[in-house]
């Protein structure tokens, strides 16, 4: 039930009934709806095609059970290993060969059953490939009845193999669509870009991933999430720790106002001479209005053929003034920005938060903190 002094419904709840409590981490009620509507659009559609390529006589069938077990994961865990294309297609093709492979050469049926599944979970894994449908895909190899029996290797291609590629197009469609982005690319971890051995500098403090490595060994268990965006993941927690940490540190307490900019007409031998008469090394560039553009610095200033700083303006990353100023931490240290333009709703530049602001201020806050320390201390 809904806490009577808060009247307003939680994530989850209506009528103050709590009928949706997630069980993966990041699941909402929303997330649960579109993946029934891309079942529902997925598997009809496959049956469909299927059905309007081959017809429907009394032959195999047009679509088989397991592939409403790979729409589960395939619409409702996008982001699983387990959901992947070559894990869906590999998966169920490689598990039902190896169902027909252990349906002939294995005579005891309930033997057969066994070996096939063990099979499909030995070749899934060599492939790459694994795919807890596969083993259903497996089993029905081998129970399918006289019509899937009889098909024998050709049952792994039609409608196994035909009925994923169908599901997966249909996925990719249905996730572009919807914005999902499908299939899922890890992220790859940071990397120096200064061209030095030194490692990444927000990685020189903190967990390691070897780390991440030694507790997934000490856990003993195996997770249904990529081990880099597990280590993501937990970078990502460390940082909402620290603006937790410092959460009343806003970036219109931090920001410098007096922001040198650039209007998208000025030349180069301009900006130039602005970064290095006021030695910064961001440029904000903005429209006619005032409005932010983008950004130069001396390495796009650097390209001989340009004229106008609006043919080298890259994409600025901004933020808003009551916007913590802890989280910045990240992409000021990733190595390649030097400064995020603070901005209101409409655009327009309020101030600029530095590397060197960022520094000074979280310095001078953990000095402050730890001389309250050492007062409150002295006075007990």
């Amino acid at each position: 039930m809904a806490n009577p002094k808060n009247p307003t419904p939680g994530p989850g709840q209506i009528f103050g009934f709590q009928i949706f409590r997630p069980i993966l981490a990041g699941a909402t009620l929303r997330e649960r709806l579109v993946a029934c509507l891309g079942a529902l659009i997925g598997i009809a559609l496959t049956g469909l095609i299927c059905g309007w390529f081959f017809g429907d006589g009394p032959h195999i069938p047009l679509i088989v059970a397991p592939m409403g077990a790979s729409a589960v994961l395939l619409f409702a865990v996008p982001a699983s290993p387990l959901a992947q294309p070559w894990s869906i297609i590999g998966g169920n093709t490689i598990s039902a060969f190896m169902g027909v492979v252990a349906a002939r050469f294995v005579p005891d049926p309930i033997m057969a059953i066994g070996v096939g599944v063990s099979l499909a979970i030995a070749a899934m894994s060599l492939t790459r490939s694994l795919h807890p449908p596969g083993g259903a895909a497996a089993l029905t190899a081998l129970i399918g009845g006289h019509a899937v029996t009889s098909a024998g290797f050709w049952f792994p291609l039609f409608p196994v193999c035909i009925n994923s590629l169908i599901l997966v197009a249909l996925g990719i469609g249905f996730h572009k669509i919807s914005g999902r982005n499908y299939p899922h690319v890890a992220v790859k971890p940071p990397v120096n870009t200064h061209g030095t051995a030194d490692i990444p500098p927000d990685l020189r403090v903190g967990f390691r991933a070897e780390d991440v490595d030694a507790a997934l060994t000490a856990m003993n268990e195996t997770l249904d999430i990529d081990r880099s965006d597990l280590d993501r993941l937990l970078r990502q927690v460390e940082l909402q720790a620290l603006v937790h940490t410092h959460r009343e540190l806003l970036c219109e307490d931090v920001m410098s106002r007096d922001v040198i900019t650039i209007a998208e007409n000025g030349t180069i031998e301009e900006a130039t001479a602005l970064l290095l008469d006021h030695n910064i090394r961001t440029l904000p560039v903005v429209d006619r209005a005032g409005r932010i553009l983008g950004t130069v610095g001396l390495r796009e200033l650097a390209n001989k053929s340009a004229a106008r700083v609006a043919d080298v303006v890259v994409e600025a990353k901004t933020a808003a003034k009551d916007d913590p100023a802890v989280g910045l931490v990240q992409s000021l240290t990733d190595g390649r920005t030097h400064a995020i333009i603070i901005v209101s709703a409409d655009r327009k530049i309020l101030g600029v938060i530095t590397q060197t602001d960022l520094l000074a201020t979280l310095a001078r806050q953990s000095t402050l903190r730890a001389f309250e320390g050492k007062s409150q201390t002295a006075a007990a």
